[in-house]
């Protein structure tokens, strides 16, 4: 079976020959080991292994963005749909190869102010210092020029031509955020938290505000690029233990479901990404009535077995994950076996609308390990044994 089909049936509910297997961001695509931008950890040749394992033996999902095109500026020469491009000044800097960047918007006499941080040697951003400090800076915030509707066509280049490189080895995701991340990244997680536990007010007021720009992109978008998986990522910041369960359903819940059925009444298949305890907002990941569910982590990262929610939730939703991205770094190769065997154990058992085998994440240092190579080896060989093209 054709690694694209392979993936396509399982989506849809339908046979396969056996499970597939994917390393998530690993995609043998996307990495550039010729690069010479300093900030490319693929460049080192602990890499190239793994690359050309993911290129040429896992069923690939590669994840894209799809941007709108700009539209044409307003008659006062403003950006459409991007009021506070005016407002906003971006400064860039290095520190002992550390890279800086300051975004820093004025309205009024307010002034926020974002720092993020960037390494060499690790594949991340890291936001030093955050738009929002507290309920004042929210209030001021949401006083803020937003856009009013969507401005601009979904760009489809980018899914097109990685849908065309990847020929019949794979598949595109399209990757959006929900109003829920969006609205937390704007805060540290302490103040998040305490933000959308004691002004549930003022938060619903600022995911409405997001609400409204991503609710109809992503009908945009799925109309453009119908039949494509998507993955929604934010909801675990309404998981336990950062928020009490009520609020997921408060904060992803209401927001998260018309992103969903967009995607879905174009023929798509949404998939939730949530980290870290499920069971106790199970019920209400699968109210959102999404396809699609990762990463399913283990316990003790997680607090729920794959093989609960597989027999819970298995007809409505394909599962992905199960592999602990900790569990693939340290553990030696016969223990990480075992952990593979019994993911795929639980994953595929009985009845249920399908399952991909996959990390939870990858590893983001320059220098991948020879351990974890070996445990990415010993994914493919024991999903190859199980039969398969």
């Amino acid at each position: 079976m054709q690694r694209r089909d392979r993936l396509m049936n399982t989506l849809r509910g339908q046979p396969v020959d056996r499970p597939a297997v994917s390393f998530y961001e690993i995609n043998g695509l996307d990495e550039k080991p010729d690069s010479a931008d300093p900030f490319n950890i693929y460049s080192h040749p602990s890499w190239a292994p793994l690359i050309e394992l993911a290129r040429e033996q896992t069923d690939r999902i590669v994840m894209r963005s799809v941007p709108l095109r700009a539209a044409p500026a307003d008659p006062a020469g403003h950006p459409a749909g991007d009021p506070l491009a005016e407002l906003t000044t971006t400064e860039m800097w290095y520190e002992d190869g550390t890279r800086y960047t300051r975004r820093t918007i004025r309205h009024g006499r307010r002034i926020f102010t974002a720092v993020d941080r960037r390494d060499p040697d690790v594949n991340t951003t890291w936001r030093i210092e955050h738009f929002l400090k507290g309920p004042e800076d929210l209030r001021a915030w949401l006083e803020l020029p937003e856009p009013l509707q969507v401005n601009g066509e979904p760009d489809t280049s980018g899914v097109l031509a990685a849908e065309a490189a990847l020929g019949d080895s794979g598949i595109v995701m399209i990757d959006t955020a929900d109003p829920m991340c969006v609205a937390a990244d704007l805060f540290s997680m302490g103040d998040y938290t305490v933000a959308a536990a004691t002004e549930p007010a003022l938060f619903h007021r600022l995911l409405e505000r997001y609400a409204r720009i991503l609710w109809p992109k992503t009908e945009a978008v799925a109309a453009a690029l119908p039949g494509r998986l998507w993955r929604i990522y934010g909801p675990e910041y309404a998981s336990v233990p950062y928020l009490n369960p009520r609020f997921f359903r408060e904060y992803v819940v209401r927001y998260d479901t018309p992103m969903v059925q967009a995607i879905q009444r174009h023929g798509g298949f949404a998939r939730l990404h949530c980290h870290g305890r499920l069971k106790a907002i199970l019920d209400d990941i699968a109210a959102t009535g999404c396809v699609g569910l990762d990463p399913i982590e283990p316990p003790p990262q997680g607090d729920v077995e794959l093989r609960y929610v597989r027999e819970k939730y298995g007809e409505q939703m394909v599962l992905f994950g199960n592999l602990e991205a900790s569990d693939l770094e340290n553990l030696p190769t016969p223990e990480f076996e075992g952990r593979i065997r019994r993911a795929i154990a639980e994953g595929a058992a009985g009845r249920g609308r399908g399952f991909v085998l996959m990390p939870s994440a990858c590893p983001y240092g320059r220098v991948l390990s020879p351990l974890a190579l070996a445990n990415y080896r010993k994914i493919v060989e024991v999903v190859e044994a199980l039969g398969g093209d």
